[in-house]
């Protein structure tokens, strides 16, 4: 092979080794603005998803709250408590119920005839919070607009009885029958007088909606860790094992002496 053969092959090599080394270069550069934009979208979109969230949060807030519209006779602060019983009571019952919680019923089947006979004979008085915990956790409105349609039978004067009718007929936790305004309506067929234009249009255009909203933001300034949370005098009863209701009436009576 004569030289100056040797010397083409030597340079073609080299000229082939620079277009490698150019081509490594180019792929570093390529791979490095690929994972770059890559992680400014990803950065980007968490951004976006973080502010949309957030607003999404800010709207759904506003829209729970609305206008605060306090049942008729609503006492306590804020006005987030529905009494039943007699103000001179010496006893009082503090009740955080949902309508849609299954162990707010096992509460009301177990205690309510103590608590009726209490409140009738004037030595009880019952203080009603409506929290929509159960809307949270599964999803839904029931919670909400039973409790709305509750504050609308009070506006009517016939909380208790209403109260009595939502649990005794409540829906499977996943079934967010009370979700219907039509299911509430019907409901209040069973309690005389209830089923009025005015009792309707309350419950169809969700009156006291806010109301509901505030009250459960109060629950959750609480730190009450579920429904039912019942408070005699301030102490929190139900999670008292040994309690029953004969153990209820008698520290009411205990307390009514004299």
């Amino acid at each position: 092979m004569s030289e100056k053969n040797r010397e083409g092959k030597r340079t073609a090599r080299e000229k082939l080794a620079v277009e490698r080394e150019k081509q490594k270069a180019a792929e570093k550069r390529r791979r490095a603005l690929i994972v770059g934009g890559a992680v400014v979208a990803v950065l980007g979109l968490a951004a976006v998803i973080g502010v949309v969230a957030a607003n999404a949060g800010k709207d759904d807030d506003s829209e729970a709250s609305g206008p605060v519209v306090a049942p008729s006779g609503a006492q306590g602060k804020d006005g987030l408590a529905i009494p039943v019983g007699k103000d001179s009571a010496k006893s009082t019952l503090t009740v955080w119920e949902d309508f849609r919680c299954p162990a707010c019923k096992s509460f009301e089947t177990a205690y309510r005839p103590v608590i009726h006979e209490l409140t009738d004979a004037g030595r009880l008085k019952v203080e009603y919070h409506l929290v929509t915990l159960i809307d949270g956790n599964m999803g839904g409105t029931g919670s909400r607009n039973a409790a709305n349609a509750a504050a609308c039978a009070q506006d009517a004067g016939k909380f208790a009885a209403y109260h009595d009718v939502l649990f005794d007929n409540q829906p499977p936790e996943v079934d967010d029958a009370y979700a219907g305004n039509a299911k509430l309506i019907e409901l209040a067929g069973k309690v005389d007088g209830l089923d009025t234009p005015a009792f309707r249009e309350c419950v169809e255009n969700g009156t006291h909606n806010g109301w509901v909203a505030k009250s459960h933001e109060a629950f959750n300034k609480g730190g009450f860790s579920g429904t039912p949370t019942v408070l005699f005098d301030g102490e929190n009863i139900y999670q008292d094992r040994t309690m029953t209701p004969a153990k209820l009436k008698k520290m009411v009576q205990e307390q009514n002496k004299g």
